[in-house]
């Protein structure tokens, strides 16, 4: 923890010429970008992945015709068509599962008063006049919502509606088009495939994950809800770019 607070402060540090006494926000926004841009190499993977997953569907659909009185065959024969394509069906899962330890350290490293044994002096950093440790509680009991944190929340809302909005059409976009692409290969989802229940699950939720981030937003520290609200962002431009 005391490594990180260093590293946040002097990213802080580098930008107050630019960002004033919001430059410890403007390095959190920084951080969350560098932990994006470490795990891309990951989503291009998992984009490739359903990519071939798609293509993979009318041979599968042969398969099924071919073996359909026979299960177990049926089951061998698809796992090893997608050994074959090095097709996983988690990949999708591991960029946001790489991400949760930076959440959880900005998470912790604002809700402490204390690091190390000394008193944290990041907790005195604000986003205007939002104080990074904060929360929207403190925010409503100082000031109510159109006070000065009340509206640095009110913006983060509105950002992450805007988002959650285009990454739900998204979202049904890429859903619609998986189930016509199964469609044309004469099968639905797979489920010879391991871990094709719990993937169909998570694509029919999916739609609506981006609108849970506004209960997130509202009980985290401020810095750890910027976090978020950068990754969600990043996600969604990442997402239309690379399943396009």
């Amino acid at each position: 923890m005391s490594v990180f607070a260093t590293l946040v402060e002097q990213l802080a540090d580098l930008l107050r010429p630019l960002f004033g006494l919001s430059a410890a926000a403007a390095a959190i926004v920084a951080f969350t970008a560098l932990v994006r841009l470490a795990v891309h190499p990951l989503s291009r993977a998992a984009a490739r992945g359903q990519k071939a997953r798609a293509a993979l569907q009318p041979r599968i659909a042969e398969l099924r015709r071919k073996h359909s009185r026979n299960p177990e065959k049926l089951q061998k024969a698809v796992l090893e068509l997608h050994a074959e394509g090095k097709v996983s069906p988690l990949s999708g899962c591991l960029p946001s599962l790489l991400q949760l330890p930076a959440f959880f350290l900005l998470y912790h490293l604002f809700s402490s008063g204390s690091i190390g044994g000394e008193p944290n002096t990041l907790l005195s950093h604000q986003l205007l006049d939002a104080p990074l440790g904060g929360r929207w509680a403190d925010a409503l009991g100082d000031g109510g919502a159109f006070g000065g944190a009340g509206l640095v929340y009110l913006g983060l809302f509105a950002v992450v509606t805007v988002v959650a909005y285009f990454s739900y059409r998204l979202s049904r976009r890429m859903t619609a088009a998986s189930a016509a692409t199964a469609g044309a290969g004469g099968a639905g989802a797979d489920p010879q495939m391991p871990g094709a229940a719990a993937m169909g699950g998570v694509m029919r939720v999916m739609p609506f994950m981006s609108f849970f981030t506004l209960v997130t937003v509202a009980v985290v520290p401020l810095a750890a809800a910027l976090y978020v609200v950068t990754s969600t962002t990043w996600s969604v431009i990442e997402r239309s770019v690379l399943y396009r």
